[in-house]
């Protein structure tokens, strides 16, 4: 995917795009914010960013989640 960036290099136009697309993607299969970040060699904040931009819709802190007791 990303392995020809270099780490902290600016990306724009086409090339950006092309990353959000293909983050995001692996992120609505399943992947986490941090798990994109170690594979692509950018930042946890970088992500983060570019999925917003693209749109995708943020899961919330992981864990499993609590309810209440009936």
């Amino acid at each position: 995917m990303a392995t020809d960036l270099k780490k902290g290099a600016r990306i724009t136009g086409q090339a950006r795009d092309k990353l959000a697309a293909d983050l995001r993607k692996k992120y609505d299969s399943g992947q986490s914010i941090r798990a994109l970040a170690e594979s692509s060699g950018r930042s946890y904040g970088f992500v983060h960013r570019i999925l917003t931009e693209s749109g995708a819709t943020l899961r919330g802190r992981g864990g499993a989640t609590r309810r209440k007791k009936d």
